[in-house]
């Protein structure tokens, strides 16, 4: 390894980078060419094995500024991750494994997927609190089995983006010393100069939030950026960026510093007077010399025999702490024994009425007795959201053992960090807001649900029912709009015991997220009703007749209300099915058979009740039935008054269905 040969490494990376995007005609080569040195010097540096991905020791690494997505396939392929040359030529095409932005489980090696500005620094935020709670779990005098760094690299777009406020300030709250960005400061964005948009003092601000602040002039000078590194990861108490100088598009005359190198292939003429600049053949595209892959080879050993130092410190800690290796191992592997879950009768038993974010609460306290890797808090609502684990602690920068996590007024990056939490391993999590909230943990639930990871999201004070507060806490349209999401999973049960069938599916699932939206108001308790409730939907009260006059159906608070409806209609001579319906997700996913055994096809009159809007339940009640729902904003106000005021009542309901079955 020489000094020489990792310049012709980091040319490597940028005629990569250029040519893909050429020859798929879209792309970014602005942050691959500028960002080039900073990125080798730093993967040089890191603890991380290609012929590994998975090492559980590795270093995480997380472009923040997923745009710049060839930078990383580039590193991936010479530090020897198996991603071909081949791969690299299908950039952005379909069923590639080079995706125009990285993806988590798609590509090894992408520990997370970004892309949405600002999103990685948080979950990079999220991978050093798993990383600090873990080592203070498991490390031992001698034997720090988990003990590694996560870096991120951000541009100007990510510290613009509100969320990266949100993250960064509860990371220098946090004392997170073992998270180290690398900021690609070039002062371009999509329009031209950042100075149209974003003046502000970077180094000041993160002063201010107390990380330490470090800058290197030049992005092309390898050893002050190592220098910045060895600083930075001296620095235990505070996280640390590194304000790196560097020029878009570096390398190509007619394009380096400008913002058309954003966005844009750089054009045939372009890739030719670059590699003539950088002293590369012109031709082919896609020449990488062999001595940059002897170079990097003797990098990618050296990963190699960092995991084997480890292999064999671990090899001693099971002789030393083998109780402890063994919870380790069965940590990192996510376990949870479904049967004992589904068995444990005191998980599923209540005995009284209570609001559904009061049985949440108790569920989640049960769950720490049997799922001791579980981890999660409230963005400043604990108290209401009823998430605080007894007994648990707070992490903090004073105690790293602490589950509960306490993130502040800072619903985006919340659901960004715990994104990055699950995604390091280890842990189970979740977190909780109030539910009219979650439009501002919308963009990071979706990257929940794309990435297949099961975060569990608990939204409480889920209507009207929230009451005196008014419209602007009252959610409406958010239950549509989480339904609505791909692989999101939404819970939104009638009583106790179906919140605790809804965390049971979040904990034992993992291939979805799960929202649990829960209420303020108390609800009864239902006979038998639990376990049913893991199919999604099923007949809560059953019709006296075989084919039942009328369907009633409902989720949450509004299953008591047809509940009571269906027995004031029996003395009226109509026979009701009474139907909960806390998952749409579930219960569409259950067999035909099933379906039709709780929704018969004959019975077209159906009324679907529900203190949200509409959208989303005609699927259900057919072009013949009715809803019962909010379609406007709801009002300030006693709750029950404002259920009455809106026609959620027993005698309207019971109107309905006397309107309809005679139709």
């Amino acid at each position: 390894m020489s000094r020489e040969l990792d310049k012709l490494s980091i040319n490597a990376i940028r005629v990569l980078s250029a040519d893909a995007i050429e020859k798929s005609k879209s792309g970014h080569p602005g942050l691959p060419l500028g960002a080039a040195t900073m990125a080798f010097t730093l993967w040089s540096k890191m603890n991380h094995n290609g012929k590994n991905p998975n090492w559980e020791n590795r270093d995480r690494f997380i472009l923040s500024a997923g745009h710049g997505s060839m930078l990383e396939y580039s590193l991936l392929h010479l530090f020897g991750y198996g991603i071909t040359i081949e791969d690299i030529k299908n950039f952005r095409q379909e069923g590639s494994l080079t995706p125009g932005h990285p993806e988590y489980g798609h590509t090894k090696g992408v520990e997370i997927t970004t892309g949405p500005l600002g999103q990685g620094l948080s979950n990079a935020v999220g991978f050093a609190i798993a990383e600090a709670h873990l080592a203070e779990k498991f490390n031992r005098p001698g034997y720090n089995i988990v003990d590694h760094y996560t870096y991120a690299i951000v541009g100007d777009g990510c510290l613009m983006e509100g969320i990266s406020g949100e993250a960064s300030s509860l990371a220098g709250t946090l004392g997170l010393g073992k998270l180290i960005v690398l900021y690609d400061s070039n002062n371009i964005s999509i329009e031209g100069s950042t100075d149209i948009a974003f003046r502000e003092d970077v180094a000041k601000r993160y002063e201010a939030y107390d990380w330490q602040v470090l800058r290197v002039a030049d992005g092309n000078d390898i050893d002050a950026i190592e220098n910045a590194m060895e600083t930075a990861k001296a620095e235990t108490s505070k996280p640390s960026i590194i304000i790196v100088k560097n020029q878009i598009g570096y390398g190509c005359p007619a394009k380096q510093g400008k913002a058309s190198a954003h966005g844009e292939p750089l054009g045939s003429e372009n890739i030719f007077a670059m590699k003539e600049n950088l002293g590369w053949k012109t031709e082919p595209a896609f020449y990488i010399p062999d001595e940059v892959y002897s170079n990097m080879n003797e990098y990618i050993e050296k990963g190699v025999t960092k995991e084997k130092s480890w292999n064999e410190l671990f090899k001693a800690y099971k002789t030393a702490y083998s109780e402890l290796a063994k919870e380790y191992v069965k940590w990192i592997n996510g376990e949870v024994d479904k049967q004992s879950l589904l068995n444990n009768e005191q998980f599923w038993s209540f005995d009284k009425e209570m609001a559904t974010r009061e049985s949440s609460g108790i569920v989640i306290n049960r769950l720490t007795q049997i799922i001791p890797n579980l981890m999660g808090g409230s963005a400043d609502l604990a108290p209401s959201n009823k998430t605080y684990m007894a007994g648990k602690g707070d992490f903090s920068a004073e105690e790293r053992i602490g589950q509960n996590l306490h993130f502040g007024v800072r619903e985006h990056a919340m659901a960004a960090i715990v994104n990055g939490i699950y995604a390091h391993g280890g842990l189970k999590v979740f977190c909780s807001t109030f539910f009219v909230f979650s439009d501002y943990m919308k963009g990071a639930m979706r990257l929940s649900s794309l990435m297949n990871i099961p975060i569990t999201y608990v939204l409480t004070h889920d209507s009207i029912g929230v009451g005196e507060d008014g419209p602007t806490h009252q959610p409406i349209e958010h239950l549509a709009a989480l339904r609505s999401m791909p692989n999101m999973t939404v819970f939104r049960p009638a009583d106790s015991k179906e919140t605790a069938a809804a965390w049971y599916y979040a904990v034992t699932n993992g291939t979805t997220p799960t929202s649990l939206v829960l209420t303020r108001q108390k609800l009864p308790l239902y006979e038998g009703c639990a376990k049913r409730a893991l199919k999604g939907g099923y007949i809560i009260k059953d019709s006296q007749k075989e084919i039942p006059d009328v369907l009633l159906m409902g989720s949450g608070s509004e299953v008591e209300l047809i509940f009571k409806a269906a027995e004031q209609l029996e003395a009226k001579g109509i026979d009701a099915r009474v139907i909960s319906l806390p998952s749409f997700e579930v219960f569409d996913a259950q067999d035909k058979a099933y379906k039709e055994f709780v929704m018969p096809n004959k019975v077209r009159a159906r009324v679907a009740v529900e203190a949200l809007t509409s959208f989303g339940w005609h699927k259900y009640v057919g072009l013949d039935g009715d809803i019962v729902s909010l379609d406007t904003f709801g009002a300030s106000g006693n709750a029950k008054t404002l259920f009455k005021q809106f026609g959620f009542t027993i005698e309207n309901v019971i109107d309905r269905v006397i309107k309809l079955v005679n139709k």
